[in-house]
């Protein structure tokens, strides 16, 4: 019983975590979850897939300050969700067929790998700057292209690893769509605060799911993620670009160690 009561006060400190970070960074922090719920002790499919419905209204929270500081651009917004919904479903299914070791392997990997992008190679572009370069509106060639395929491949990755794609969002809208890093963060909740609900309704269907862990992940993440995302707003590109690649390489090397 002793046990069981640490493990939920580390599902209660994780959503503590994952909602100032997702808040800060953009993303509904179920990927950084995963890892850490599984530490904890949590059964592979419980910590792979009972942060997701977390955070749906973390991200609708933290995504709140981003749209009052104007920083969403709606149609990244609608291409990744019309796309993104479909195939996030369709990832869900073959999540069952995959298994829960493999996924939670692929979660390390990929964290470890975005996270060293944005920590050895920053782009460093704040929204002024980009602007200048680009006085078209930030778009660049083939742009409703990598829409399409950003959205397809989040969708897919998201639906298998049973996450909303924050941690895949923000590469993708930096690096294929080239978007100043706020702007990426603040579309990235957007994004994923819609994307979470057909994975979570999958995911429950499948039985992955614990609301106990949900609810308690979820206490914690709802008020700071709000913390989070203020502090993000007020805090300079260069360096909100640092600590993401830190904390993602950081967690990566560590969650795969244990693995």
């Amino acid at each position: 019983m002793t046990h069981l009561l640490w493990r939920y006060a580390g599902a209660l400190l994780t959503g503590v975590g994952i909602g100032f970070l997702g808040g800060l960074f953009g993303k509904g922090g179920s990927a950084v979850a995963t890892p850490l719920l599984s530490l904890i002790g949590f059964p592979g499919f419980v910590a792979v897939a009972s942060p997701l419905p977390a955070t749906v209204p973390s991200t609708v929270v933290a995504s709140r300050e981003y749209w009052r500081s104007g920083l969403i651009d709606w149609e990244i917004f609608w291409w990744s969700v019309g796309i993104g919904t479909p195939t996030i479903i369709a990832g869900s299914f073959l999540s069952h067929v995959v298994g829960a070791r493999p996924l939670l392997i692929l979660t390390g990997v990929l964290v470890l790998g975005f996270g060293a992008s944005f920590l050895f190679f920053p782009r460093d572009l704040s929204l002024a700057t980009e602007a200048l370069r680009n006085p078209e509106g930030l778009r660049p060639s083939y742009w409703r292209t990598r829409m399409v395929v950003v959205a397809l491949g989040v969708g897919l990755i998201s639906g298998l690893l049973a996450n909303a794609g924050g941690f895949l969002l923000v590469p993708s809208y930096t690096n294929f769509l080239k978007q100043p890093m706020k702007r990426a963060f603040a579309c990235s909740l957007a994004v994923s605060s819609v994307l979470a609900l057909p994975g979570t309704v999958v995911h429950a269907y499948l039985g992955h799911i614990s609301w106990v862990v949900t609810a308690l992940v979820a206490a914690g993440a709802i008020p700071f993620a709000h913390l989070g995302a203020k502090l993000a707003i007020k805090t300079r590109a260069a360096k909100l670009e640092r600590w993401y690649g830190l904390i993602l390489t950081g967690l990566g090397v560590f969650f795969l160690y244990q693995i």
